[in-house]
């Protein structure tokens, strides 16, 4: 389940991702699966290569991507691998 995510914030992540840039969505979050992880970023691109490359820099298999439909296709970050990334990115204030 997904909450204190702001709409702007939504459609922010949006617009960037439709205007080809690796954009950054990070909210809270809550699944049975992963109870010591209680944020997710979500990582998107509107261009797969793009996106798959990014992906690799930081060891992310293509097969992780959630590939939807709308066009926002995105890796879902957790735990020790969302923060090690977003420090790397320099954006790890998300996770405050």
């Amino acid at each position: 389940m997904a909450f204190g995510l702001k709409r702007q914030e939504l459609t922010e992540w949006k617009r960037r991702i439709d205007n080809g840039e690796i954009a950054f969505l990070t909210h809270y979050w809550l699944d049975d699966r992963f109870p010591d992880c209680k944020t997710v970023t979500k990582v998107g691109c509107s261009d797969i290569k793009k996106l798959k490359s990014w992906g690799e820099k930081y060891g992310l298999k293509e097969e992780w991507i959630h590939y939807r439909k709308d066009g926002y296709s995105h890796f879902d970050l957790l735990g020790d691998t969302q923060k090690k990334i977003l420090k790397e990115e320099g954006i790890s204030e998300r996770l405050k």
